[in-house]
């Protein structure tokens, strides 16, 4: 899975989930201070992205992400298998 493929998810994930317009979600777009998504939402959206990955997360694996691009980062990590299962 590219890096495009899964920001087109997040921007479906984000439009459809928290109704935030897709064309506001890029890479450099910080999570809490551009899109107002906070803790509980981030949970939402990990469980959201589940499906991308294939394979059980956790919440703290996304703690230090606080950008669209490093959510991308993240799930390219889990996708590519060079993250620990458990991630």
């Amino acid at each position: 899975m590219t890096n495009e493929e899964i920001l087109q998810r997040i921007k479906d994930i984000m439009s459809e989930v928290f109704d935030i317009d897709a064309d506001r979600v890029v890479p450099e777009a910080r999570l809490r201070d551009d899109l107002d998504i906070d803790s509980i939402d981030a949970v939402d959206l990990i469980v959201q992205l589940k499906p991308l990955v294939g394979r059980r997360m956790q919440p703290e694996a996304f703690k230090s992400v606080r950008t669209i691009g490093d959510v991308v980062d993240a799930i390219q990590l889990l996708v590519s298998g060079d993250a620990p299962a458990n991630v």
